[in-house]
């Protein structure tokens, strides 16, 4: 098989591919199918396939904590069974299910598709549905886990049965995971199946994963393609002093020292600066900006350098700020269980965000350094390494490549996540990992991830499942 053409565009420049039967047109020709209508009955059939699986695992209880996914394990190998794939599966505690299996192929690195089937709680009381219910409503599919993420993990299977039902022989292997434990650290998943089954990711060289998407706004399309994460550091600040009555309170408290810690912190907000891909991503945003933003986004590394601006991207653009400085977030605190007493000890944590450029150890040593004259001290939750993976490869330039046909006109932007996923681990073996999904998320649609109702829209669930195969197939066929 070949590759897609590198250049169609010129054959479909009158026809608009948003339209779905053009659609089969196009990406049967990218891959070389004879028989377009036949294609088109393929692709029906395993989009209705895959909307079923997506349901059948949304109503599947993998919610973390306690995770149960080996429920999930269930769910998958019941599928790997039916088509004939071998697979393998390991429990890293009882209920914390992992499960992959491997299509051979050749020499070329392997390409590992990476999803984690725990989902973070839901709030019934604030949905409008039950939160594992998987129905469809109004052209959604709803439910936790959606998005965030079995329906990209479905996405991801539906690639992978393609390519074992077409038998055609591989470049590479192609290697299907689902792990445990993602939304709390990945320790009981990905963290330790690199320990205690380290053959799965033996040779591998690219892997897919959540972390980037498809977004449309005033018709401009453009791709995020995780590149990078900016690193969790998680610290308690621990205080310890003379207990004593809320009548005769002293100079000094365990509670009291921890409020200055933290009032330290808030009064000493860390230095602004861009990294090499924050500020490729940020100028690529601005191309389509106005007058208001698009110069300061073009030269983000001098717009930093104004506080006004820092201030003003702030309070308009909370997400787009993380990515211009290191952040913490006082997520939780407790001193006495009692109003009248004052504890002898108290504590609060910290959620903090590093950017890549600086190792945690840094960060960790600042901070101390920061508090020390309060007397609180730092311990430190979790924390892990910084890595980028590079874009100058075959896998990145086939999400260029195959969505620049697909969508005419639309562009794949690097991009840097205020957030973790699984890749960290993958990426501190040397594995070239990237966090895409083709699924197109219209400019206001509401997804629920982490939130409530979360959701994802059928048709263009549907459309994803050709397109990330498109991708998958452009790298795994010579």
């Amino acid at each position: 098989m070949g590759h897609f053409p590198y250049n169609v565009r010129s054959e479909f420049s009158e026809v608009s591919i948003v339209k779905r039967a053009t659609r089969f047109i196009v990406i049967s020709i990218f891959l070389f199918i004879p028989g377009i209508s036949a294609y088109a009955q393929d692709i029906q059939s395993l989009e209705d396939e895959a909307v079923a699986w997506l349901q059948e695992l949304i109503r599947t209880d993998t919610i973390n904590p306690p995770g149960n996914e080996s429920r999930a394990v269930d769910f998958y190998a019941r599928i790997f069974e039916a088509e004939g794939i071998e697979y393998e599966t390991a429990e890293s505690a009882p209920g914390r299910g992992n499960i992959w299996a491997r299509l051979k192929g050749g020499d070329e690195p392997g390409l590992i598709l990476l999803q984690h089937t725990d989902v973070v709680p839901a709030d019934e009381e604030f949905w409008t549905i039950p939160p594992l219910s998987g129905d469809i409503r109004d052209g959604y599919i709803l439910g936790r886990g959606a998005r965030d993420m079995k329906g990209l993990g479905i996405t991801q299977l539906a690639t992978f049965l393609s390519l074992h039902r077409s038998g055609q022989p591989l470049n590479r292997d192609v290697i299907f995971l689902a792990t445990a434990d993602e939304e709390a650290g990945g320790y009981f998943g990905v963290g330790w199946l690199i320990e205690n089954r380290p053959e799965i990711f033996a040779g591998a060289g690219f892997l897919l994963n959540e972390g980037g998407g498809g977004s449309s706004e005033d018709g401009e399309i453009v791709f995020s393609t995780e590149v990078t994460q900016k690193v969790p550091v998680w610290l308690r600040l621990h205080a310890v002093d003379i207990p004593g009555h809320g009548s005769s309170p002293r100079p000094d408290s365990s509670v009291t020292r921890i409020v200055r810690a933290l009032n330290t912190i808030l009064d000493n907000p860390f230095p602004p600066r861009a990294i090499g891909p924050v500020a490729t991503y940020f100028q690529s945003l601005s191309v389509t900006m106005d007058d208001e933003w698009g110069p300061a986004y073009a030269d983000i590394s001098r717009a930093i350098q104004d506080p006004a601006f820092v201030e003003k991207l702030h309070a308009a653009r909370a997400g787009h700020h993380s990515l211009i400085r290191d952040t913490c977030s006082m997520t939780r605190m407790e001193g006495s269980s009692k109003i009248n007493v004052i504890p002898p000890e108290a504590w609060a944590e910290l959620d903090c965000r590093v950017l890549p450029d600086k190792p945690a150890e840094q960060f960790i040593a600042e901070m101390r350094d920061l508090v020390a004259p309060t007397g609180v001290e730092v311990e430190v939750i979790m924390a892990f390494t910084p890595a980028i993976s590079e874009t100058n490869t075959r896998l990145f330039q086939a999400i260029e490549r195959v969505t620049g046909e697909l969508y005419p006109g639309s562009r794949v932007l690097p991009s840097v996540s205020t957030g973790f996923t699984d890749s960290h681990f993958t990426r501190d073996l040397g594995i070239i990992s990237y966090g895409f999904n083709p699924l197109i998320t219209e400019s206001g649609e509401h997804t629920g991830v982490h939130g409530n109702d979360e959701q994802v829209r059928e048709s263009a669930f549907r459309q994803a499942i050709g397109d990330y195969y498109a991708v998958v197939r452009n790298v795994v066929y010579d």
